[in-house]
């Protein structure tokens, strides 16, 4: 592991990324702990912090002009409850694969209420009763969740959901749960490690920006979806397992 250095911060890639924003390239250093982002200078738009081990989202610096995190393929259990304190701007989170247990965590990160793109993809709260609805409630103003759009129905559906007495008690619920959570104590041990990420094809930051450049460039949420999985696993269709094999995993995906 290494750790998130000044050093390493000012020495990492950044480049304008294809939405013309300013990005800082943290990807692939096995950085388990967040910290030193101040050597920054709020420079940066778009922070990518894929393939790292990072367990805990939380000990950000005031950052305010930073928008969107990319945490794909780390090791995330807990999210801090102050986000919005130190990212005011902050709109899209993608968390996909790591292993965030609980719909409380979730009520953790509803404080940042200007997030419009969210991924909770191959994480284990995606499987619990009303999370697509859960998700939908608490962001007002969430367009895309696991790169699926959020639908008027699924709005109105989840304004039902929660109005309903059952709905209120289970939001108590959540919410009572999501208080016994201090950000910056120790992770418990009580929640497993998960998967090892598969070691695939690392990609070259030109491969990396062409596919950043394509996704800006996509009229659908399928074409975003395959794009983001070529990001998180590293593999080209038609390179490793050729056209047929990434169009299978990606259907397994969307199931």
């Amino acid at each position: 592991m290494v750790k998130l250095t000044v050093d390493l911060i000012q020495g990492a890639a950044q480049y304008i990324n294809p939405i013309r924003e300013r990005e800082l390239d943290l990807r692939g250093y096995k950085i388990p702990t967040i910290e030193n982002l101040g050597a920054t200078l709020d420079q940066f738009d778009t922070i990518d912090f894929s393939d790292n081990e990072v367990r805990r989202l939380d000990n950000f610096p005031y950052l305010p002009r930073l928008k969107s995190l990319h945490f794909n393929n780390n090791r995330i259990v807990r999210i801090g409850d102050s986000l919005h304190e130190s990212m005011s701007k902050l709109d899209t989170l993608i968390l996909t694969n790591n292993n965030i247990q609980d719909l409380a965590d979730i009520e953790a990160l509803s404080s940042c209420s200007k997030i419009t793109m969210l991924s909770f993809l191959h994480n284990p709260v995606a499987a619990k009763p009303n999370y697509r609805a859960f998700a939908i409630h608490k962001f007002p103003m969430l367009r895309v969740l696991d790169f699926r759009k959020v639908k008027q129905s699924e709005k109105d559906e989840a304004k039902r959901l929660f109005k309903s007495k059952q709905g209120k008690e289970e939001l108590k619920d959540i919410e009572k749960r999501a208080k016994t959570f201090t950000p910056g104590e120790p992770v418990s041990d009580s929640h497993a490690a998960p998967k090892e990420i598969p070691q695939v094809n690392k990609l070259a930051p030109e491969q990396i920006r062409s596919i950043k450049a394509a996704i800006a460039k996509a009229t659908t949420l399928e074409e975003i979806e395959i794009l983001n999985h070529m990001l998180r696993t590293g593999q080209i269709p038609g390179e490793t397992n050729g056209q047929n094999g990434h169009q299978t995993q990606m259907e397994e995906e969307d199931d």
